[in-house]
């Protein structure tokens, strides 16, 4: 039986990490894309196939991607769109670049690479598109403005591309975490500290614990799992003969996805607001 392939970005730690590791005991052939080299060295020394993808640059997209068809002789199994941060802030003092910046990554990357992927996976007659969303996704939660849009934004073109790739083999799925293990918050506090003028806010005295949740580290958050709670829905959403449409992991995403189904907007906005 030829080797399954899967190429997993944002591999260096946290979600990807565990992904990439969970799917080569099953077999795979894993490629870890990270977006820093020295992220890429670090796995290539641990064996693993390592091209550089980072979602910011196009340029790194397309040698990534052709660094993995080379090696597989030209096909694809399974591509899984992780990696994304988070711009932490008030929506009135998001300035437009932050935003720009935000989207580059976590929607234009995932679907300039999306777009290079399909033509792959139709010519040899199968593969599989796995988006790592969120529970943000699904509900907006104050101070997450930015992270909220995109996640949004990702949930939309998902949801259509499904329903366009459903008269072809390809099939395409959405991975919803709540709160997972990962250095989100620790990789938020350069994006933070550039974009926000939170000295300047008309919300300046509010600022004080959203900088205290963001620079200080207090343990897990209620609720949060192991990234191997993503990687268990992760292998089968990849290995399934009729995979979900969509994957929710944690309680949080349960509950949020429930309540968004039965409550008006008024009393989900209230639900949320003490979140």
């Amino acid at each position: 039986m030829t080797q399954k392939t899967i190429l997993i970005t944002g591999s260096s730690s946290g979600i990807g990490y565990d992904a990439a590791i969970g799917f080569r005991a099953l077999g795979f052939r894993v490629f870890a894309s990270c977006r820093a080299q020295a992220d890429c060295d670090r796995l290539i020394a641990e064996d693993f196939d390592s091209p550089l993808i980072n979602y910011a640059d196009s340029d790194s997209i397309t040698s990534g991607l052709a660094e993995v068809l080379t090696a597989t002789g030209g096909t694809l199994d399974v591509l899984y769109n992780n990696g994304a941060f988070a711009c932490p802030g008030a929506v009135e003092d998001l300035p437009r670049g932050a935003l720009r910046a935000i989207f580059e990554v976590n929607v234009f990357g995932y679907q300039e690479l999306t777009n290079l992927v399909i033509p792959v996976m139709r010519a040899q007659g199968h593969g599989r598109i796995i988006q790592c969303s969120s529970v943000l996704g699904l509900v907006g939660l104050k101070w997450r403005g930015a992270y909220v849009a995109t996640k949004f934004a990702l949930e939309g073109l998902t949801d259509v591309l499904r329903v366009e790739m459903a008269d072809t083999p390809i099939k395409v799925i959405l991975i919803e975490p709540g709160p997972i293990t990962s250095d989100i918050r620790q990789n938020a506090i350069p994006h933070f500290e550039k974009w926000i003028d939170w000295k300047g806010s008309a919300r300046a005295a509010e600022y004080d614990a959203l900088r205290e949740r963001l620079y200080t580290d207090s343990g897990p958050d209620t609720f949060e799992l192991p990234a191997s709670a993503v990687t268990k829905k992760l292998i089968h959403a990849a290995t399934a003969k009729r995979p979900r449409a969509r994957y929710y992991v944690t309680t949080p995403t349960y509950l949020m996805g429930l309540l968004r189904r039965i409550l008006s907007t008024r009393l989900l906005d209230a639900v949320i607001s003490r979140a």
